[in-house]
C-alpha cells in the first residue's frame, strides 16, 4: 500500500521568514511545529518539504550555502525529537541573474513538479496527502497535484485571496491547527467502532483539537458579571477600534516586508555600477568648484566650468537610470 504525506512549504510555514534567508544561522522554527511534526509522523504520515528557493536564480543565495540551511533546519528538528522525510527545492526563476538558473520551470510551484516527484520517489498515495502553506502557490500546486489543501493565514502574517487565486479545502493559522485539521478529517473518514451496549455514552459536545482550556466549553462555576448595555457597548467599540488598529499595523509589516524583499531581488547591472562612478565624479566637479571659488588665484569662468560639468554627468545619471526603469 502506497504511503501518504505531508507536503509543507517552508517560510513562514515551517521556519520565520525575515525576508530572505541566505544564512544558516537566520533558520527559526516556528512555535509549535516540532510537536506538529512529530504527530504527523505518529499517524503515519510522510512529511516532506517543498519550497520554491528563487534566491538561487537571483544570485542572493548559492545551492551550497541553501544546502547548509537544510541541514541547520533538520538539526533543529532533531533536537527537539522531530525530523522530516525529504526536502524539495526549486532554484529556478524566468528573472534571475545567474543564467544557469533563468528559466521556467514545472517544479516551481504554483506547477506541481515538486510534489510528483516526491510521490513517485516515495512510493505517495496524492489522493491520501495534503498540502499545507502559507500562499496560494502552494494551495495552486497541491490541487493540481490532487492533494487536499490547507493554507496556513495566521492573523500575524495574513494572505490575501484574489479572484484568480485557488480555493483551499482548509484554513489553519499555524501547522499545530493544520494537524488538528487533519486528524480530524481522518478519524471522520474511518469506520465507525461498535459500541458496547453497556458502555457510557460520552458527551457529544467535547471539542477536538482545542489548543488550552480556556477554549473549552464550561459547564460549572460563577456567573459572569452582566454589563450594562452602555458599558458593554462602549467595551464593544474599544475592540473593535483596537482590532481595527491591529489590523492596520498587520498591513503595514506585511508590506514592509513586501519592499524588503522586492529590493532584496533587484538585479545587478552595468547601468547600475556606470551610473554610481559618475553620480561619484559629480560630487567631484560640485567639491572642486567650491575650492575654485574659494581660491583667488582661479578664475569665475574655472567654477563655471566645473559646474557645468557636474549638470551634464547628473543627467547622464538620471537618463541611464531612466532607461533600467523601462526594461
Amino acid at each position: 500500500m502506497s504511503n501518504k504525506a505531508i507536503f509543507m512549504d517552508r517560510d513562514d510555514t515551517l521556519i520565520k521568514d525575515p525576508g530572505y534567508i541566505n544564512n544558516p544561522d537566520q533558520v527559526q522554527l516556528l512555535a509549535g511545529v516540532s510537536e506538529a511534526l512529530i504527530e504527523l509522523k505518529q499517524m503515519g504520515y510522510k512529511r516532506v518539504i517543498v519550497t520554491n528557493q528563487s534566491g538561487v536564480a537571483r544570485g542572493i543565495v548559492s545551492e551550497e550555502v541553501l544546502k547548509q540551511i537544510h541541514k541547520r533546519l533538520e538539526k533543529l528538528l532533531f533536537r527537539e525529537g522531530a525530523g522530516i522525510e525529504g526536502i524539495y527545492y526549486c532554484p529556478y526563476h524566468p528573472d534571475g541573474v545567474i543564467e544557469k538558473y533563468r528559466r521556467e520551470s514545472e517544479n516551481r510551484k504554483p506547477n506541481p513538479g515538486m510534489i510528483l516527484k516526491a510521490a513517485k520517489e516515495m512510493d505517495i498515495d496524492l489522493k491520501r496527502s495534503w498540502v499545507i502553506g502559507n500562499s496560494y502557490r502552494d494551495i495552486a500546486a497541491g490541487q493540481r497535484a490532487g492533494c487536499k489543501t490547507i493554507l496556513i493565514n495566521s492573523s500575524i502574517d495574513q494572505t490575501y485571496r484574489k479572484p484568480t487565486d485557488p480555493v483551499a479545502d482548509k484554513q489553519a493559522v499555524n501547522m499545530k491547527e493544520a494537524v488538528n485539521i487533519i486528524k480530524m478529517q481522518d478519524r471522520a473518514g474511518r469506520p465507525a467502532e461498535a459500541v458496547p451496549n453497556n458502555a457510557k455514552s460520552e458527551p457529544s459536545f467535547k471539542a477536538e483539537g482545542l489548543e488550552n482550556q480556556a477554549d473549552k466549553i464550561q459547564l460549572e462555576g460563577p456567573p459572569q458579571d452582566i454589563q450594562p448595555m452602555g458599558v458593554a457597548a462602549k467595551v464593544k467599540d474599544k475592540e473593535t477600534e483596537a482590532a481595527r488598529t491591529n489590523r492596520l499595523l498587520e498591513d503595514m509589516l506585511r508590506h514592509i516586508k513586501e519592499m524588503q524583499r522586492e529590493g532584496m531581488f533587484e538585479e545587478f547591472s552595468m547601468a547600475k555600477v556606470i551610473a554610481g562612478i559618475i553620480q561619484a565624479v559629480v560630487l567631484l566637479c560640485l567639491f572642486l568648484s567650491l575650492l575654485f571659488l574659494t581660491d583667488d588665484t582661479k578664475s569665475a569662468s574655472s567654477v563655471h566650468t566645473m559646474i557645468g560639468y557636474a549638470i551634464v554627468l547628473q543627467l547622464m545619471v538620471v537618463a541611464l537610470y531612466m532607461m533600467r526603469g523601462r526594461k
